[in-house]
């Protein structure tokens, strides 16, 4: 319970630290994507940390989300706050079709398969020219992603995330991670867990892209490539598998840095790639591990040790 008053506490105090936080526009729109990149990191660290399912195909459902979101508000004229909890929606639904056939793979195989998946659905909005423009891309989507609604959209999803790894559910998860036979034979449902795993990870991926193309005002298959993919996987494996502040502080670094090294983007690749080599060398458990941000807080720490031993 502690745990989660803290991860509550902790994100509501950023959120309205980041919307009142006086910034330069350029910087507004760093806290942006920053806050969209971080809600994709939150869904895969889910599915990947704390459920130990390995994915490399999740930015297919940020696709879906970012292409639902810019048809229904362009095409349709619908209000963008609807539409990007569409685009979460249908990145559920596509993924609930997925997951029936797929989680029944385990390990590597899992993984292949959502390479493959991934792909597909990247190669369907290609292709499919008369409804998604195809390679062209998808322009015109209007600039509904500003600082204060992805730093909203942020707070409350990372509420969420909090409260539900601290949950039964989030309980499920990582005893089917650490052991799934075993996680079985102690009455878990170990193929329903999993599967509301990937549905919620889907979810906020979906929730990304929509908001990544009210950001970007322009939006292409190309832009939710396997590279793509990996990059989220890659922030994951850089935080710590199964600390969800692990991965948040992983994106932060990662899109500064990406940032940052902007007037030189030839390298920026070479750049990401060779700090990802030096904290798997210093650090191969990642950033934080396991633990969450506020465990290494010393007077935090105590008290949660004290709570434990009453």
């Amino acid at each position: 319970m502690k745990k989660s008053l803290l991860g509550n506490a902790a994100f509501a105090a950023l959120g309205l630290t980041l919307v009142f936080l006086p910034l330069s526009g350029y910087e507004e729109g760093i806290v942006a994507l920053l806050c969209v990149n971080c809600i994709a990191a939150m869904g895969v660290s889910l599915l990947t940390g704390f459920t130990g399912i390995f994915s490399l195909g999740h930015a297919a459902y940020m696709a879906l989300g970012a292409y639902t979101a810019a048809i229904m508000t362009v095409r349709y004229g619908i209000h963008w706050l609807p539409a990007i909890v569409a685009g979460g929606f249908i990145a559920v639904l596509i993924a609930w079709l997925i997951g029936i056939p797929t989680l029944r793979l385990t390990g590597d195989y899992y993984a292949i398969a959502s390479i493959g998946l991934g792909e597909a659905i990247r190669l369907i909005l290609e292709n499919w020219q008369s409804f998604t423009r195809g390679a062209r891309g998808f322009p015109g989507i209007d600039s509904y992603t500003n600082r204060t609604v992805a730093v909203v959209f942020f707070t409350v999803l990372g509420i969420a995330m909090f409260n539900l790894i601290h949950s039964r559910l989030g309980r499920e998860l990582k005893a089917s991670r650490d052991d799934r036979v075993a996680a079985s034979l102690m009455g878990f449902d170990t193929p329903s867990s999993r599967m509301k795993a990937l549905l919620i990870s889907a979810f906020y991926c979906g929730i990304s892209g929509a908001l990544l193309g009210g950001y970007m005002n322009f939006i292409q298959p190309s832009m939710f490539d396997m590279m793509k993919s990996t990059e989220l996987t890659a922030v994951v494996v850089f935080g710590g598998l199964g600390s969800m502040s692990g991965t948040l502080l992983g994106s932060a670094i990662v899109t500064s840095v990406m940032e940052y090294f902007r007037d030189i983007s030839q390298y920026r690749m070479l750049i990401y790639g060779c700090l990802l080599v030096v904290i798997m060398v210093l650090r191969p458990e990642g950033l934080l591990g396991s633990r969450e941000i506020w465990s290494f807080i010393p007077a935090l720490r105590s008290g949660v040790q004290r709570k434990g031993r009453e």
